[in-house]
């Protein structure tokens, strides 16, 4: 794989690949991994919705199937937003209504859209770092072949669910040495601005530290864990303490730095570069810790399915057996 598609395919690699792996037919398998392996064909994700974010099973794209003229297509309308790199991407994952007299989590289902497709528009979105890595997608009369659906009609939450459970995975389960990321990159400038420590910031880097080693370790054996099996809610527990350290890393370094922290040479609207950490500026990794708590599942979600799947407390309360269009939205 070339380097510029390792960077660019992490949707491809960490969400679509082992959901084709575990859903797809051998034939999907077949035209869809080696591409995408290979880096040739990059993948983006097209799940939230403007009035579905955390609430994704309230979806409202619709795809209505037409078998007449001797195909068997399905047509797709409907928009999504936050979409990473839709502006390059060749295909995307795609979750929408197939039966909206059905609840919500059971009239959905799961399809690969070609993005190069008639009908469908991209609009970039700029971001707090001035990149525009994100999208909104507009889907107009969009056909998508039959031949494209993953798993059974109807069945599109179980599909979504092994798919979120991987993108929430892979924010942690390939842990960085010791020492390296946005841990390392604080302990650089901590090294390299001996004039503006204080007992307070070192009390507050070695906590960051010692939570860091923790979960590098804990990600290190979630890692083991995947090999053996799926994913389950334990890559939610990783994920949520992913965007914390991150978050109070970036916010230390900034506070370890004062008003040199701040500054950032390029906020032009601009693709992201996809960099390692420790090559961006400290404001770059301040700024864009802010997006890690809420993309791959809100950390509000995200307790809450620690909250019930793992320690089996009571689920809030939510609406059962009533069709999604006759519920208020």
């Amino acid at each position: 794989m070339t380097d510029s598609g390792t960077r660019n395919n992490v949707v491809g690699l960490g969400m679509a690949a082992p959901t084709l792996q575990r859903f797809g037919t051998a034939e999907q398998q077949e035209r869809w991994l080696p591409p995408l392996f290979a880096g040739d064909e990059l993948w983006c994700q097209l799940f939230s919705e403007p009035g579905a974010g955390s609430d994704l099973a309230g979806l409202a794209t619709s795809a209505v199937r037409d078998s007449s003229g001797g195909t068997d297509d399905w047509t797709v309308n409907g928009q999504k937003v936050w979409t990473t790199l839709a502006q390059q991407a060749r295909w995307a994952l795609l979750v929408a209504r197939t039966d909206p007299s059905l609840p919500k989590h059971q009239g959905l289902t799961y399809f690969v859209l070609d993005m190069h497709s008639p009908g469908v528009e991209i609009r970039t979105l700029r971001q707090i770092t001035g990149e525009t890595e994100f999208n909104e997608v507009f889907l107009t009369d969009v056909r998508v072949p039959d031949a494209y659906r993953i798993g059974e009609v109807g069945q599109g939450w179980a599909v979504t669910q092994g798919t979120l459970m991987n993108e929430r995975v892979q924010y942690s389960s390939a842990p960085a040495p010791r020492g390296s990321g946005p841990i390392g990159c604080l302990v650089d400038s901590w090294r390299a601005h001996p004039q503006r420590r204080t007992v307070g910031l070192h009390d507050r880097l070695m906590t960051l530290w010692v939570d860091a080693e923790a979960a590098r370790l804990a990600a290190a054996r979630l890692g083991q864990q995947l090999a053996s099996g799926q994913p389950g809610p334990e890559g939610s527990a990783a994920k949520l303490e992913y965007a914390r350290l991150n978050q109070e890393i970036s916010a230390l370094e900034l506070d370890l730095l004062g008003d040199d922290g701040l500054l950032y040479a390029d906020y032009s609207e601009r693709m992201p570069e996809l960099l390692p950490e420790e090559e961006m500026e400290p404001g770059w990794r301040y700024l864009r810790a802010r997006a890690n708590s809420i993309e791959g599942g809100t950390s509000e979600i995200l307790r809450n399915v620690i909250a019930e799947r793992v320690l089996g407390l009571p689920a809030e309360p939510r609406p059962t057996g009533i069709a999604w269009k006759d519920l208020p939205r």
